[in-house]
């Protein structure tokens, strides 16, 4: 059984991470960590109290950061000071904090990838295949759909893919960022000709589908070497 911990445990994916790995019998929440300050703290969350403390990472096995910018921080020193597997979905990291991800790597086992659907990271195979296919003739933009609460845009996977996109057109890819009403996350991939448009869309109808990927990674990476993984690593 994986010892657990999750960062932002009462945060719309930290939770559903919650439920989701207290059904399964492969894991045991041993931390669920909240924010300082934050009201919910001293409180129980199915048999487990809610702590602002990641001392507590000292008696799990992984852990699990779905939490933002300014809170991962404080808690991957923790991870790489008591030496435990990190899976890390936080978006909007500065390139400091990309850094620190890359050091922090080199001591723990990491698996970071700004989406952990199945469906999206089969994506990132295969559109650079897409883009060599059609060759320099089709422009290719992206537009990407997220709830207005989310802080970051454009978002991670629409990087993601612009990135694995530049690699083979060598181009830069434009990216068009929504934010409105509670829209989970839909990514579309343009490829346009003069006489033909191609798009790929994927569409998330539940937040369940990032934390059953989360949890895939999790049960993946815990006994790996310290090295920096991706979403692709743990589904090859």
């Amino acid at each position: 059984m994986i010892k657990l911990g999750i960062a932002g445990v009462c945060g719309k994916m930290g939770r559903r991470i919650f439920d989701l790995a207290s059904q399964n019998r492969d894991f045991e929440i041993m931390l669920a960590l909240e924010q300082k300050g934050t009201a919910v703290i001293g409180k129980e969350l199915g048999k487990i109290r809610i702590s602002s403390s990641p001392d507590g990472i000292f008696l799990i096995d992984v852990f699990v950061d779905f939490t933002c910018a300014e809170a991962f921080e404080a808690n991957i020193d923790y991870v790489a000071r008591y030496k435990k597997a990190l899976v890390l979905g936080t978006t909007g990291l500065s390139q400091a904090q990309l850094q620190k991800v890359e050091e922090i790597s080199k001591v723990v086992p990491v698996v970071f990838s700004p989406n952990m659907s199945v469906g999206v990271n089969i994506l990132f195979d295969f559109l650079p295949e897409i883009a060599k296919r059609l060759g320099p003739d089709y422009s290719i933009e992206i537009a990407e759909a997220h709830h207005k609460a989310k802080k970051d845009a454009p978002s991670g996977t629409a990087k993601k893919m612009a990135e694995v996109l530049i690699g083979v057109t060598k181009k830069e890819i434009p990216i068009h960022a929504i934010r409105l009403g509670d829209i989970v996350g839909d990514h579309t991939v343009i490829f346009c000709g003069n006489s033909e448009r191609i798009e790929i869309k994927h569409q998330a109808h539940s937040r369940d589908l990032f934390a059953v990927g989360a949890l895939k990674a999790a049960k993946w990476v815990f006994d790996k070497p310290a090295g920096l993984y991706s979403m692709q690593d743990v589904l090859r």
